[in-house]
């Protein structure tokens, strides 16, 4: 039993997910949200209030970029995309506080949670596979 709570309690202190990282920004906690991808990707669609920095530039521009007093939280693709786990290791080698936000982009659209790109907001989308969708009655 000791080796289970242990195992999930340090999990839960190194992850979060989209659920949480959302609630987490609509509450106001202070938090630095860290999209690790790539410009292309970045340019497609972002989560809304990220901060752009591939895992790769990590160690260059995060001392001169983030303080190391805010907490980061780092994304990436989805479950099958491992940049998040290299971001949060570059972030880790510095001293920073950081978690990893489980699912990354693909759950946060999946979601539903707010997304951007450079023109503006993008459509919210609600995908019942991840998430309860209630019909609206009335139109």
């Amino acid at each position: 039993m000791t080796e289970a709570l242990d195992y999930f309690s340090a999990k839960l202190r190194l992850e979060t997910d989209a659920s949480d990282v959302y609630e987490a920004q609509k509450d106001g906690e202070e938090f630095v949200l860290v999209d690790v991808r790539g410009d292309e990707a970045w340019a497609q669609g972002r989560i809304a209030g990220a901060v752009h920095m591939p895992y790769r530039q990590i160690a260059e521009r995060a001392p001169l970029e983030l303080s190391k007093d805010v907490p980061v939280v780092v994304y990436c693709w989805s479950p099958g995309c491992n940049a998040a786990t290299k971001g949060a290791v570059e972030f880790a080698k510095l001293g920073y506080a950081v978690r990893e936000m489980i699912g990354g982009y693909e759950y946060w659209v999946r979601e539903g949670q707010p997304t951007e790109n450079d023109e503006g907001a993008l459509p919210r989308v609600f995908d019942p596979q991840v998430r309860v969708v209630r019909e609206r009655v009335g139109g």
